[in-house]
């Protein structure tokens, strides 16, 4: 079964320095719902004009991944960490036990596109810890390249979360298909990042959702003009 969720369902909230769609609920936007689906409780999709950004603020038991599709995002935490995320880099917090952090457009020019997700953690009280890693934008181009795992030692680098969840990203250019399957009692959400996709032939816009429970195979392949970018979760 295939449940989609349309860009323009979504929870929105324009805030002047903040462009921000909710596909579940978050904040002021509140829908009973669309509280998440399975361990994946947030995805946000925000814009941020230059020189602003998020000011200090605390999570915990949270598995906390960003994803830029434009722009760069300055990451600062109470861990001690102070760096810079850009498309083709990968990023997760643990929040674990508490953990304070910011963010913040790190162009004084241009504006930062990025995506906030949230993975509900199989454990609590985890020591929380900070992981970033670029990758070649090759490799998820006509692939899954797979970016965050519970895997310490998977088949290609990605960050460790705690969950048994896989999130994969891929770029796939018009006509420029895959197939991925499902196992037995797992679950998947598929999200839109850029373009256009068609998932088991039906088409998705940039921003559209899919919750995906009883299929065998996954079908993904680009449309539109130039393709499409895709982050897919798989789920327990």
């Amino acid at each position: 079964m295939i449940t989609l969720r349309r860009s323009e369902d979504r929870g929105h909230a324009d805030h002047g320095w903040l462009n921000t769609y909710h596909t579940f609920s978050f904040a002021n936007y509140f829908d009973p719902d669309h509280m998440g689906f399975r361990t994946l409780r947030v995805l946000n999709d925000d814009r941020v004009v230059p020189g602003r950004g998020f000011g200090p603020h605390g999570h915990r038991d949270m598995e906390i991944i960003s994803y830029v599709l434009e722009g760069s995002l300055t990451h600062k935490d109470s861990t001690g960490e102070l760096q810079v995320l850009e498309p083709n880099m990968i990023q997760a917090m643990s929040a674990g036990t508490g953990v304070i952090h910011s963010e913040a457009n790190g162009s004084k020019t241009e504006p930062v596109h990025f995506l906030q997700i949230w993975i509900e953690p199989s454990v609590a009280d985890a020591e929380p810890s900070y992981q970033q890693f670029a990758y070649d934008p090759e490799e998820k181009k006509g692939r899954l390249r797979l970016i965050a795992g519970p895997d310490q030692n998977g088949p290609e680098r990605a960050a460790v979360i705690h969950q048994n969840a896989w999130v994969y990203a891929s770029v796939l250019g018009n006509g420029q298909a895959l197939q991925q399957p499902l196992a037995p009692g797992r679950h998947a959400w598929l999200h839109i990042a850029q373009g256009n996709i068609n998932l088991n032939g039906q088409p998705l816009e940039e921003g559209d959702g899919a919750a995906i429970s009883g299929e065998k195979t996954l079908s993904l392949a680009g449309a539109g003009p130039y393709g499409g970018e895709l982050l897919l979760f798989d789920l327990p």
